[in-house]
């Protein structure tokens, strides 16, 4: 190397950035909603996981006979004519 000059880093504030490390209230306002938004993330994952694992727990336990009044599972057929 050249001598002992020191090699301008990235992560080193340039002169032109204020010095205070504190967010504005629009930083900080989007860093929350961004946090919201990788929970609601997180809960559909999870939710979507439990669906696709067990598919019939979430379905009703009713069948299409049950809304027929009066009439028995096997006399659809008459209930037509």
């Amino acid at each position: 190397m050249d001598g002992g000059q020191p090699v301008p880093s990235p992560l080193v504030p340039l002169g032109n950035m204020p010095s205070d490390s504190s967010m504005s209230l629009e930083q900080k306002t989007t860093f929350v909603f961004v946090i919201l938004l990788f929970i609601f993330l997180g809960i559909l994952i999870v939710r979507c996981f439990r669906i696709l694992l067990d598919p019939y727990r979430s379905m009703p336990t009713s069948t299409w006979a049950d809304g027929l009044e009066g009439l028995e599972k096997g006399q659809f057929d008459h209930a037509l004519a």
